[in-house]
């Protein structure tokens, strides 16, 4: 079984990166669809490392903006909901419950702080874009970017130190008349190598 063209222009061959926002609401209820249809997706052990914290309301928005790069400003401000895609770094602890079959699974990376950095780093990031691609199947729009200050984030948002900021992602329906024209991508023989 494979997805209709329909379905891949949604999720990838038509859709853009957003950056302006129509003044439609996102509701919790498209919020939880999208964490629905995103934590399906694999992840190394189901070590399920993402934590997304939606900001949404005026004073929450008022608390990121001092992050951003001056690029990212205004496309936020006017964004319904912008996710800050963060990473647990003790993932692990909730391996047990996770990967029930083996809970010894937690104890390489309770005793290695940097193998469990770069494990929950690469995997929230792939848990990222599957929260990307979910928002799209949803009929939401998406604007992903990486243009702030990560420490600031992460000291305003997860003062405790345990989730780090990864991305962020604005959400919500896109302004047509700010998408950007299609950029080239590069051919198969050009990123590719089959031995």
């Amino acid at each position: 079984m494979t997805l209709d063209e329909k379905s891949l222009d949604l999720i990838f061959l038509k859709a853009r990166t957003q950056n302006g926002w129509l003044p439609t609401p996102v509701t919790d209820g498209q919020l939880r669809a999208i964490y629905r249809i995103m934590r399906s997706g694999p992840t190394s052990a189901n070590s399920c490392p993402a934590r997304i914290l939606f900001v949404r309301t005026p004073d929450a928005k008022a608390r990121l903006l001092p992050a951003l790069s001056p690029g990212n400003v205004d496309k936020t401000k006017a964004a319904p909901v912008t996710a800050i895609i963060g990473y647990d770094t003790r993932f692990y602890e909730l391996l047990p419950k996770l990967f029930p079959h083996r809970p010894e699974m937690k104890n390489p990376y309770e005793a290695n702080a940097q193998l469990a950095e770069t494990v929950a780093f690469r995997n929230g990031t792939l848990q990222g874009a599957y929260f990307m691609i979910a928002a799209r199947a949803v009929g939401l729009d998406v604007g992903g970017m990486s243009g702030f200050d990560n420490a600031k984030v992460d000291a305003e948002f997860f003062p405790d130190g345990r989730v780090k900021s990864n991305f962020l992602c604005n959400v919500g329906h896109g302004d047509p008349s700010k998408v950007m024209a299609k950029l080239p991508r590069l051919e198969f023989e050009e990123a590719c190598t089959v031995l």
